[in-house]
């Protein structure tokens, strides 16, 4: 059987109601629901969900339905771009499911979502061969007056705008937070380390203000192995300490595979764990 997973964004991050019906929507479709995590600041929530083609497919469909419903981007406010009340819904081939495979259903989900609910898609990465940010130009309130059409539907829907549907390989999210509250120099950072500006291939990153005063330099690794996630962190705090600032701490957002958290430690510790394996001994006392 072929699986997939899938990694919705929802424009919704604080009501946690809202976010407890997009999870049981998931949930009741029979898909597997393997991680979710709402921020208040960036106003979004992402899900982590696996299963079949049928059960992802009727997964996005549910939860297309609830976001539809009771997200309203005409009063959303957040931090983070966005065009859609489901803003992002990317497919990824697991086993023996072929990236041919995830282009059929990311298709035929975006074709159902307009025929039922009326919410345009543009597609990106392997399914539209453009990037993210390019779909996410003008964000919600730019939908009306794009010179592009949508790659599915045509006007945008007045409150739920449109989906980004993508497909994918398995990524990392991952945020690095800075020790100040200068949100110019975040957004330095991520302009210069990102692959657009002449950065590290594959990388995405962005400068957010944080709610307590500081910022966080975002960043989407789109292929964690051929980028490192050390080499992410290592020129962030080496562009930050030129300007005399700290790093504060570091955040993942949703799952990350194995191999990732294998290169770090490998890294950090020059230990491979490929190689040694990892001991399930809590004992704290060295083994001899």
């Amino acid at each position: 059987m072929h699986v997939f997973e899938c990694v919705p964004n929802v424009s919704e991050g604080t009501d946690i109601a809202i976010v407890d019906a997009c999870a049981r929507a998931i949930e009741n479709a029979g898909a597997t629901l393997a991680h979710r995590t709402s921020d208040s600041v960036h106003n979004r929530s992402v899900f982590t969900l696996f299963g079949s083609r049928a059960q992802v497919l009727d997964a996005a469909l549910a939860l297309a339905a609830v976001t539809t419903e009771r997200i309203d981007l005409r009063t959303h406010r957040g931090a983070h771009p966005r065009i859609g009340a489901l803003d992002v819904l990317p497919f990824v081939p697991f086993g023996s499911a072929t990236e041919g495979d995830a282009v059929d259903l990311a298709r035929e989900a975006a074709a159902r979502i307009w025929e039922r609910f009326r919410v345009p898609s543009y597609f990106y990465g392997e399914l539209g061969r453009r990037l993210l940010p390019d779909v996410r130009t003008g964000g919600f309130e730019g939908l009306a007056t794009r010179s592009d059409a949508p790659d599915v539907g045509d006007a945008p829907h007045a409150g739920a705008g449109a989906i980004a549907v993508g497909v994918r390989a398995p990524l990392v999210a991952f945020n690095v937070v800075l020790a100040t509250g200068d949100l110019s120099l975040a957004r330095r950072i991520a302009a210069t380390i990102r692959e657009r500006g002449g950065g590290l291939r594959t990388l995405r990153a962005l400068g957010i203000a944080l709610d307590d005063g500081r910022v966080q330099v975002s960043c989407n690794l789109t292929d964690p192995r051929g980028t490192p996630l050390h080499r992410v962190v290592g020129a962030i705090r080496t562009l930050a300490a030129r300007a005399g600032v700290a790093t504060l701490g570091t955040e993942l957002i949703g799952l990350v595979p194995r191999a990732v958290l294998e290169d770090v430690v490998a890294h950090a510790l020059d230990f491979d764990v490929r190689t040694h394996g990892v001991s399930r001994e809590t004992d704290e006392t060295p083994h001899k």
